[in-house]
């Protein structure tokens, strides 16, 4: 194991009862969701070198999942079937890029971040070394890469055990109806709530998603007392 913790490698039932005990309102969402795979996530989601991971981030910035595979095959099909180096994409003129259809202010994300890997201000080979908050600062000092984007390649792709993506939109919906709050939180609000997770909050960020996306398991049925029914009451 690396410098830092995996969420797949270190996930054990002590880890599941601690979030559980941390948090009344979170175990019961535990309780009535179905176990959740971690691997799952992970190969739902693009996973490769670093530097492809952040380029297809960019690409499906605001548009659907379909859409963004297939800029994303588009632009590999220009390199041979595979994302280009920094370097390669760089020597691309931006009009050649737009045509797999990016649009112009994506194109610029793609250029400084290439940039910034050819500069070395941003060694994306390295990041699996740096602390969260590292890897945090090293991905957002690149245009159009923000604070979500850091914080899901800290979880999907580096597998960290204590990361809560506090500007998603399910997390925040997740956390606003686990809460029953009147309203939907701020990633600051997330934050705070969250921070009763720790050293967790990977874990309790993939029950939250999952609360989303699949119907609670039905509760369970007391057993009715054995015994003799009452006689009907006749009028």
């Amino acid at each position: 194991m690396g410098p830092h913790a995996s969420i797949v490698s270190t996930m054990a039932p002590r880890q599941l009862a601690a979030l559980k005990a941390s948090d009344p309102k979170m175990a019961r969402l535990i309780d009535s969701t179905e176990p959740v795979d971690t691997k799952a996530w992970r190969r739902a989601r693009p996973l490769g070198d670093p530097f492809s991971v952040l380029v297809y981030s960019i690409i499906g910035q605001q548009i659907s999942g379909f859409a963004a595979r297939a800029i994303a095959g588009r632009l590999t099909e220009r390199f041979g079937g595979r994302m280009p180096s920094p370097a390669a994409l760089l020597a691309l003129e931006p009009a050649d890029l737009k045509t797999v259809g990016l649009s112009r202010m994506k194109v610029e994300y793609l250029r400084s971040l290439a940039e910034h890997i050819v500069s070395g201000e941003l060694q994306v080979d390295h990041l699996d070394k740096l602390s969260d908050d590292e890897v945090r600062a090293q991905i957002t000092a690149s245009r159009g890469l923000g604070r979500w984007t850091a914080d899901m390649f800290l979880l999907i792709n580096l597998e960290r055990p204590d990361i809560l993506p506090i500007g998603d939109l399910g997390i925040r919906s997740a956390v606003q109806r686990l809460y029953r709050l009147d309203h939907l939180p701020t990633p600051r609000e997330v934050d705070g709530i969250g921070e009763k997770w720790r050293p967790n909050r990977s874990l309790a960020s993939f029950y939250l998603w999952a609360s989303t996306r699949q119907p609670p398991k039905p509760a369970r049925l007391r057993a009715k007392p054995v015994g003799k029914s009452r006689p009907t009451k006749r009028t």
